[in-house]
């Protein structure tokens, strides 16, 4: 079912699609059934997801008139995969100085490790120990916007203490988690607008690296997208190092033939998102890859959804190129800032 076929079903409210998918709205932080009888959200702050735990991995929570969480399932496969996530999010609340094992998993479902994690995979692309780690770190992220400080916030989330999740904080948060506690606070980025032949982009940077490449329309709009993330965070226009990379993007989207500079990143992401990510880099310019391709490349030949949605969720367009992943059946499926953009990119890199 494509984004439009979805986005009829919730704007009418329609019953039948209740366990087909399920929506979440990015203003609120809840998500819903289809057929909630709660006040339809505007369309641009709806995202879709097949299944509940992996609208909760990504820090939503379940709506308490609809309770989209009860949606009976009949797939044994699915129903596996709930109750395992019911059980890790369980042992992150009762057990967090401890770190949950996946013989103690299969052992509470009285299935063999084997079959619990290639049944689980199957179903959310990622293994019940990446879940682990990405619910500990959505965790952590919502009781630091509770107020909770960094010491509580990691042993609510199952850390146990605060040095585990600074070992962490490299490969998921880009910053350090003080810095992510304050909504950013102390954490100086960098942006800049410019224009190109796909409308206006904007990015930004930290330090460290390029952690945004966004297109659009609408300056303000761009710029508000990138506040939501960091609302404390000291963000001013092009200063440093930023001024260097946004020319050397500026400078390949001038001449197709040239390959992109070498630009630091400074991305956050789970553990199977990264990994989708530096798949993509691979793919060279004009060249595409389908996301069953990149599955395989993974060694996860049925996870190409879940690699669909990693490229969904890319926040450096254009240098991690998600542009050139297609579809199995040739053509162009979903891009953050629309097929349009999507396909300008292939031609101007002569993959028509």
């Amino acid at each position: 079912m494509n984004y439009e076929r979805k986005l009829e079903a919730v704007l009418a409210r329609d019953t039948a699609q209740d366990g087909l998918f399920i929506y979440a709205v990015k203003t609120t932080g809840i998500y819903c059934r289809p057929s909630c009888p709660s006040r339809n959200p505007k369309p641009e702050n709806i995202k879709f997801f097949e299944k509940a735990e992996e609208a909760e991995s990504a820090g939503y929570r379940p709506c308490k008139r609809c309770r989209p969480d009860l949606v009976k399932i009949a797939d044994p496969k699915l129903s596996l995969t709930r109750q395992i996530c019911r059980l890790i999010e369980a042992f992150i609340d009762n057990q967090p100085e401890e770190k949950i094992s996946l013989s103690s998993l299969a052992q509470e479902t009285g299935y063999s490790e084997d079959h619990l994690s290639r049944s689980f995979k199957k179903v959310m692309g990622i293994t019940p120990i990446d879940y682990y780690d990405n619910l500990r770190v959505s965790t952590f992220k919502k009781n630091l916007h509770s107020g909770d400080d960094i010491s509580g916030a990691a042993y609510g989330a199952g850390f146990g203490s605060s040095s585990r999740l600074y070992e962490k904080a490299r490969e998921r948060l880009g910053m350090t988690p003080a810095s992510y506690a304050k909504g950013g606070a102390g954490a100086e980025i960098a942006y800049a607008f410019v224009d190109c032949f796909l409308g206006r982009m904007l990015v930004a940077g930290t330090r460290s690296g390029v952690c945004a490449v966004y297109f659009g329309d609408n300056d303000n709009n761009l710029l508000l997208e990138l506040r939501e993330e960091f609302p404390k965070a000291e963000i001013a226009p092009d200063v440093g190092k930023l001024s260097e990379w946004s020319t050397d993007i500026i400078a390949f989207l001038e001449k197709s033939s040239i390959a992109l500079p070498e630009i630091p990143l400074d991305m956050y992401g789970t553990a199977f998102q990264r990994r989708v990510w530096q798949e993509l880099l691979k793919i060279g310019p004009g060249a595409t890859k389908t996301y069953r391709e990149i599955a395989e490349d993974m060694g996860q030949p049925k996870s190409a959804r879940a690699v669909g949605r990693a490229c969904a969720t890319n926040p450096v367009s254009l240098i991690v190129p998600c542009h050139r992943v297609i579809g199995s059946d040739g053509k162009l499926h979903g891009y953050r800032w629309g097929l349009e953009r999507k396909e300008a990119l292939r031609q101007w890199e002569g993959a028509a």
